[in-house]
């Protein structure tokens, strides 16, 4: 079967079809017309060659170059063309493939046309057979060839909708078989069966497979979507087939407390997918603290949820961690990361490294933890402006240098907006900004638009530019200040010392260092310049313009803005972005929110909504981004009405019917831990009893409060281990610069990297506390990473001839028991190479000076007050957030009192139990 893989190639489809086959297809009958109020398909009318009626080249024509593969990317659509003939991709550009294809048209004899002549095969063409002579596809073309081969007249005929039934398709065997049907419906209100002229595909071939003629054929077990596209509309159609017989009235009862429960277990219930049950109270609380602040329940707050009775504490919970600085911090780093928070990106904002991107977070930061709307927050970054209302330029460069000292006068976080967004130096171009915004603010990839019409989307070329017109009259960049404020710039650089000849970085550090010394500098600034009309002023010798004269910008799917009604044009974007009608922006925040709680969006990956690529639950995402519409913006609406469902606190472990299953949320998905995460729940995990305590409420040397997300500026001990983790490197403000992946590398950092030993041996830490508690030892120092892995080694290699020590002690008794002298002989002599061996590499004291027949290795004896099982209980606590299982408590009990050192055991329990799975992912 030839099925459409991909929509940027067409090239296996067959040459084609018979007016017969499809009649047979789509039940028509002789008649071109279905009925009365809807016109038959092109392959019915035209499959008669006597019909001679003209095709229209929006409605025909170009809808049949694209099912012919003539306008794929692979053929004439690619960017160069072939053969010296170009056609706009998937043909949205009509009056160039108009003008293209009747270069290739012979007006005196239709059949010689070279668009005729090449796809017959007639003439040599690389793309092989397309037609077959007397086909309808074939009475079509040289139809419209001999009637004149007409264009369109003006602006495109706007396609009111597409209707294509069945709207949802429900299989119940492999094998089985559904037709669709698309019809055209235009703005005039004229109908059109298309079928025949649509492009189809499907998101996946083993589920559900599609041919050329809209047929679906069912496969393996699961849901995905087959995809229907015409003209300017791409329409996703849900196939479904069961993967057990508990669907409909033979689904099991399933509690839905929740409208997302609902919605979640409406579409469960047409699959057969039936939920795990739900998950322990301390799975819930690790997964949530986790999830909603980054941060690992403390041991108290384990034995204290875990001894609730009360029916509704883990709502409380839910609030209670919603109140945490740590929610603040770690949603202000993912807000940084959708906005494009870098360092390497904003050296030209302000002279003082990794200033910007302090502020930048600080900004948002403030608004986070006032739980200031969405969208006003998004307005201050889409409307920012440097200068606060009334603040004159000398003012503001006074205010700027204030806030970029070493010790720094207010907040930048008080300022009304956050310009820094539009000053970044990938961030330029109107081409740039465009990406950047649909990016973040959208969910939305459309840099393909930005050559051709996106693939999977509605959005062509026209589109992109004409939404790039509301960002080319934003001006901001601190080296290079625009026209506004050069004049000032420079007078305030030349009244500075030092700064004579200096350009670009040197001019930069130069002001670094005045403001050290407390000197004012000029600052670059981001202002919106006015778009003029192209109105004539008033006057003698001057007529006026006629209404609505100037520039325009076109909203992505929305009306045309004249932009010099506008002092600032970025005003009506923002209008448009917290209007409820828009189809993106709240779709976009609720999508990533949930994304990050269950590993995977409604929307997947979480930054490509576009119409090929459909939820897996529609209902659930217009329910939540209609509710966060509705509730003003509110991001804690967003996060309590996921933590509190039933769905968000399932258990991980699985059961027959959705082990297979991750898109559809009936069980909770063990994931990867953030870095930022991972790296502050090993510091946590190791420190002392009262760090680890405060820990929950504060944010000191915290990664979540790390502002900027490059390791070659970041100076922190956690950089290494960010890099290690995948944090996000903030470059293309796409969700994929952020990896959760898993690596050998991140496997050996937890088993023997310097700095996690150093954390482990740090002399403040909790193995340190334990051993001062009980008057033990503590030999090794965490102040130094080198020193204490150096000492860690010391460590292993002990153990190492300890252990063979013992070995020969047990096979000397062995042997005097016996009674063989030579082989005591040779044992005695192995202890004393041993011994020897030993103290050539600093190990003396691993035996005594001599070496005895009765020698016993030397232990520490446990001392008193020590409990193994409430130090096993607590180390538990302290990195899984549990109670460890009885099997768990006896094997590492015996463990620690059968070493040499009970201290040195109990490091050896932890280190076991920070390189678990269950320690490095959530679940």
């Amino acid at each position: 079967m030839m099925v459409l893989r991909s929509c940027l190639t067409y090239t296996r489809f067959g040459f084609g079809l018979t007016a017969l086959v499809l009649s047979a297809a789509i039940g028509s009958s002789a008649s071109h017309a279905a009925d009365k109020d809807e016109m038959a398909s092109v392959a019915v009318r035209y499959g008669d060659a006597a019909f001679q009626d003209s095709p229209d080249f929006q409605k025909h024509v170009s809808p049949l170059l694209g099912k012919l593969g003539c306008n794929g990317r692979a053929c004439h659509g690619s960017f160069q063309g072939r053969g010296g003939f170009r056609l706009s991709l998937f043909g949205y550009d009509f009056k160039s493939d108009h003008d293209e294809l009747t270069g290739r048209i012979d007006p005196d004899d239709a059949t010689a046309s070279l668009i005729l002549t090449k796809p017959l095969m007639q003439d040599p063409h690389e793309g092989g057979r397309r037609l077959n002579e007397g086909s309808w596809e074939h009475h079509l073309l040289l139809s419209w060839i001999r009637n004149g081969s007409a264009g369109i007249d003006g602006d495109p005929i706007k396609l009111q909708s597409l209707e294509v039934t069945p709207r949802e398709i429900q299989f119940q065997a492999e094998g089985e078989s559904t037709q669709l049907k698309a019809v055209a419906v235009w703005a005039d209100g004229s109908r059109e069966d298309v079928t025949t002229l649509c492009r189809f595909q499907t998101n996946d071939d083993l589920i559900a497979d599609i041919d050329a003629e809209g047929k679906v054929l069912s496969g393996a077990t699961g849901d995905t979507h087959v995809v229907v596209f015409y003209d300017s509309a791409v329409i996703p159609i849900p196939v479904m087939r069961p993967v057990t017989d508990r669907i409909g009235e033979n689904y099991p009862e399933t509690p839905t407390p929740t409208k997302v429960d609902e919605l979640i277990v409406q579409k469960l219930r047409k699959i057969g997918v039936v939920q795990s049950d739900l998950c322990t109270d301390a799975e819930f609380l690790r997964r949530a603290s986790l999830d909603a602040t980054g941060t690992l329940p403390t041991p108290d707050e384990v034995r204290s949820f875990l001894a609730d009775t009360s029916p509704d504490k883990r709502s409380r919970k839910i609030d209670e961690l919603l109140e945490r600085p740590g929610y603040v911090a770690w949603w202000t780093t993912q807000l940084c990361d959708f906005t494009g928070n870098s360092d390497e990106q904003l050296n030209n904002v302000t002279p003082v490294r990794s200033a910007a991107s302090q502020q930048w977070y600080d900004w948002i930061f403030k608004r986070v933890q006032e739980n200031a709307g969405y969208d006003d927050i998004v307005e201050g970054i889409v409307l920012a402006v440097s200068r606060e209302p009334g603040e004159t330029y000398e003012e503001y460069c006074q205010n700027m240098s204030d806030l970029n000292r070493p010790q720094p006068k207010g907040e930048f976080a008080d300022r009304s907006f956050l310009p820094h967004y539009w000053a970044r130096r990938n961030f330029r171009t109107s081409e740039d900004r465009v990406i950047g915004f649909a990016y973040t603010f959208l969910g939305s990839r459309i840099q393909c638009a930005q050559c051709h019409k996106h693939p999977f989307d509605q959005w062509t070329q026209d589109d992109f530019k004409q939404f790039e017109g509301f960002f080319k009259n934003t001006n901001g960049n601190s080296t290079a200040p625009h026209n506004g404020i050069r004049k000032q710039y420079n007078e305030m650089t030349a009244q500075l010392s030092g700064t004579d000849g200096l350009k670009g970085n040197q001019l930069r550090n130069q002001f670094a260092k005045l403001l050290r010394e407390g000197k004012t500098v000029p600052f670059g600034e981001v202002i919106p310049t006015p778009v003029a009309s192209n109105a004539r002023a008033k006057g003698k010798g001057r007529r006026e313009a006629a209404p609505n004269a100037g520039p325009t910008a076109k909203l992505l799917g929305g009306e045309v803005i004249q932009l010099a009604d506008y002092e600032d044009v970025r005003k009506p974007l923002m209008d448009w972005l917290r209007s409820p009608e828009n189809p993106l922006f709240a779709k976009a925040f609720v999508n990533r929110v949930w994304a990050s709680y269950f590993n995977r969006g409604i929307v997947h990956p979480s930054d490509d909504l576009n119409l090929a690529n459909p939820p897996s639950n529609a209902e659930l995402l217009d329910y939540l981004a209609k509710g966060f519409i509705e509730n003003d913006f509110d991001m804690k609406w967003v996060h309590r009405s996921i933590l509190n469902s039933r769905t968000y606190q399932l258990s991980w472990v699985p059961n027959a019917t959705n082990r297979l299953d991750e898109k559809n949320f009936a069980r909770a998905i063990p994931r990867r831990l953030p870095a930022e995460v991972v790296w502050d729940m090993m510091a946590q995990a190791l420190a002392n009893n009262e760090t680890n305590q405060a820990i929950v409420s504060s944010l000191d040397d915290r990664a979540l409060a790390i502002a900027g997300a490059n390791s070659r500026q970041d100076r922190s001990a956690a950089a290494y281990a960010l890099t290690v983790f995948g944090r996000s490197i903030r470059e293309s403000n796409c969700d994929c610069d952020r990896s959760s992946e898993p690596s050998l590398l991140q496997t050996i950092f937890i088993r023997n990297d310097g700095q996690l030993l150093a954390m482990m041996d740090d002399r403040q830490g909790w193995l340190a506390e334990v051993a001062k508690q009980h008057n033990l030892n503590f030999s090794a120092s965490g102040n130094d990473a080198q020193a204490a892995a150096a000492s860690r080694r010391l460590e292993q290699a002990k153990e190492r001839y300890q252990n063979q020590v013992k070995l020969i002690r047990r096979n000397l008794e062995k042997a005097r028991k016996a009674e063989n002298q030579k082989e005591i002989d040779r044992l005695q002599a192995q202890l004393r190479r041993l011994k020897d061996q030993a103290e050539s590499n600093g190990l003396a004291d691993i035996s005594d000076s001599k070496v005895s027949d009765d020698h016993a290795t030397k232990r520490t004896a446990l001392p008193k007050g020590w409990d193994s099982v409430k130090l096993v209980t607590e180390a538990y606590l302290r990195s899984l957030s549990r109670e460890p299982e009885t099997s768990e408590l006896e094997i590492a009990q015996q463990f620690i009192e059968q070493a040499d050192d009970p201290i040195d055991g109990l490091r050896s329990v932890v280190w076991s139990l920070l390189n678990t799975k269950e320690f490095i992912v959530n679940h």
